[in-house]
């Protein structure tokens, strides 16, 4: 499944209302890291049907990235149900990532 571009308008429909899990990407253009990350977000969104893979971009995006208190970026947050059941901050190998997912 392709990466999802979550906004305000679209959160509640994308990530609170799922019957997936989902995995939530906070990023920005012109952060180093999140450019690192990115390919490893996008893979595991790829070779993971059972989990939605959403993008937040914090700069088009400041309501939701002050929802979930986003401090640093790359932040990588999973949740079900609707509810936040895991968190990562910063750079992980794609190993990190799908252990966040379990």
């Amino acid at each position: 499944m392709a990466e999802v571009k979550i906004t305000k308008d679209n959160f509640e429909a994308e990530v609170i209302n799922s019957e997936k899990t989902v995995l939530i990407d906070f990023w920005a253009t012109w952060c180093g890291p999140c450019r690192m990350i990115a390919p490893i977000v996008e893979q595991i969104a790829e070779e993971n049907e059972d989990i939605k893979v959403g993008k937040i971009n914090v700069d088009e995006e400041p309501e939701l990235a002050s929802a979930f208190r986003i401090e640093s970026i790359p932040t990588l947050i999973v949740v079900k149900n609707g509810e936040v059941v895991n968190m990562a901050v910063g750079y992980k190998q794609k190993d990190e990532i799908l252990a966040l997912l379990k």
